[in-house]
């Protein structure tokens, strides 16, 4: 049998640590080794991390007595009133399925600090978990006015209001992603469709041929430029759309040469419909 080297699996937890990287099997099943095996008590303050990793891998894979055993030293260590303790027992109750308690713990965390992020985002999750959109939408927007640059949470905010069909907020958060990360083409692609189903055809033009201008032959860009083109054609819009019409109707057959006999039928037939 070999021999199980403690050094190396805090090495390997503490790495996890640092890459955010969550591999609750696997931490779990060290965790529990190195806390059996009494490891874990030699380690003095470098223990506390560790106890708060496990506590989370042990509530991921549903190991609610290892989660209570590291709640229970966190708890000896630092006193009830800890926030981060506070916030580990409302991911317990979450994992229990305990959902009204755990937004009430965050609640309380949020009132002694606002500006608590991880409290903030367990709070929001569990809001639309619960089926309170509205509720979640307002504390969304409450996070966002403090950590403006979280593009995860924009991005969210933005399928939030498309979920509630507010396609005109939901374009403002695409507004504020292009912002924070103007060469990321996902994001004017949202936007383009969003603009696209709000009517707004020469603008979602603009936005399509932005994505092609950092994604070349983009698929679902070159079908919606080739959209936006033939609305505005249709209602004798801007004179530009029919050489884009044209182009996008090029770089699409070109773009399927390489596909099966059937698409490539299925697509000229439908560039050839659409004309």
């Amino acid at each position: 049998m070999t021999r199980f080297d403690s050094v190396t699996a805090i090495e390997e937890l503490q790495i996890l640590r640092t890459t955010n990287e969550r591999r609750s099997e696997y931490v779990a099943a060290l965790g529990a080794r190195l806390i059996r095996e009494k490891y874990i008590t030699k380690l003095n303050d470098q223990a506390w991390p560790l106890y708060e990793q496990i506590t989370i891998a042990a509530l991921d894979v549903g190991d609610y007595d290892l989660a209570k055993h590291c709640l229970a030293e966190l708890e000896a260590r630092f006193g009830e009133n800890s926030l981060r303790l506070q916030r580990l027992k409302g991911m317990r109750l979450e994992a229990e399925g305990k959902l009204t308690e755990a937004q009430a713990i965050y609640d309380s965390i949020l009132e002694r600090d606002p500006t608590h992020m991880l409290a903030s985002k367990r709070q929001i999750v569990l809001l639309k978990e619960r089926n309170k959109h509205d509720e979640a939408i307002e504390a969304l927007t409450k996070y966002l006015d403090t950590y403006y640059d979280d593009q995860e949470a924009w991005a969210e905010l933005c399928n939030m209001y498309l979920a509630e069909h507010h396609y005109e907020q939901a374009g403002f958060c695409c507004e504020e992603l292009i912002i924070l990360q103007p060469a990321n083409h996902i994001w004017y692609l949202k936007y383009a469709e969003i603009l696209y189903t709000m009517g707004q055809h020469a603008l979602a033009l603009k936005h399509y041929c932005k994505v092609l201008e950092l994604c070349e032959d983009h698929v679902r860009a070159l079908y919606g430029l080739h959209l936006c083109a033939s609305k505005l054609l249709a209602n004798n819009g801007a004179e530009h759309a029919k050489g884009l019409h044209a182009l996008s109707t090029k770089r699409l057959l070109e773009v399927y040469k390489r596909a099966d006999e059937e698409t490539r039928k299925t697509t000229s037939q439908y560039l050839a419909a659409s004309s």
